[in-house]
């Protein structure tokens, strides 16, 4: 886990199917991190994480979500922002469903979808390696492809995004994707719209895998700045493809919480 200390107020990093906590670098090392404090961490079975003793229990949305708030109750910090990408954004709609701790979300990729297979599919775009997200067993090859397109095909790539595939517990994606609209879930629409803590949510305009318009169609209650914010030409990482385009939307959310 990445903590940048600080007396400034807390936001926790939660990153993407299959990558790490290393994707936030830009975020902890930059002015974000000496203006806030941030804590990246690595979801179980993904990066420097241990694999889940009980996989049934944790690879999914309810045990993900549960794990991150023991987390930050482990260090003690009370209230606290969330910062998503991806599964990363999913989880933290879960969170906000579950605790009263979060004073609010961003999030970047990550459809607020309804609990039904035909919501499922209006919020993510079929793409060509949208597949793998749910696949077990990953040759070099399914590695490779995974890496390269959920960092963004023009984003800078460097050999921990490959590493942290190849290392993650192929029974997290399996698993998180056959209980994505499981009862016991949240619904991701509703808490989205309905929050009551404010909603961020900042995406690459030309991101393969999820549908900006279904996004942006949802009458979010508490959408901050009253809209869904959109960057020309990036892909699904934003943050990490141009942290000088993202950073300032997500200094400006976490200064007015």
């Amino acid at each position: 886990m990445d903590d940048t200390g600080g007396s400034g107020p807390a936001v926790l990093m939660i990153h993407g199917n299959s990558s790490c906590k290393g994707v936030f670098r830009n975020q902890v090392q930059g002015a974000i991190g000496q203006e806030f404090r941030c804590i990246a961490m690595d979801l179980p079975g993904h990066g420097d994480s241990a694999d889940a003793p009980d996989p049934e229990r944790t690879y999914w949305m309810p045990g993900y979500a549960e794990t991150a708030l023991e987390v930050m109750q482990a260090l003690g910090i009370q209230r606290f922002a969330v910062l998503g990408w991806s599964l990363g954004g999913h989880i933290g709609i879960e969170m906000l469903a579950r605790s009263e701790a979060l004073t609010g979300l961003m999030i970047t990729g990550s459809p607020p979808f309804a609990p039904s297979d035909e919501s499922l599919n209006a919020g993510f775009r079929p793409s060509e390696h949208m597949g793998l997200a749910g696949q077990e067993m990953f040759s070099e090859q399914n590695v490779a492809d995974y890496a390269h397109s959920t960092c963004g095909a023009n984003a800078p790539f460097e050999e921990f995004l490959l590493k942290a595939v190849a290392r993650t517990d192929g029974r997290a994606r399996k698993l998180m994707f056959s209980r994505i609209i499981a009862p016991a879930a949240a619904d991701q629409q509703a808490t989205a719209i309905h929050s009551t803590r404010p909603l961020a949510i900042v995406n690459g305009e030309d991101d393969v895998f999820i549908d900006n318009d279904f996004i942006a169609a949802l009458p979010y209650e508490t959408l901050w700045e009253d809209t869904v914010h959109r960057l020309p030409g990036i892909g699904h990482a934003p943050f990490w493809e141009v942290p000088d385009q993202f950073d300032p939307y997500l200094q400006r959310f976490l200064a007015s919480l």
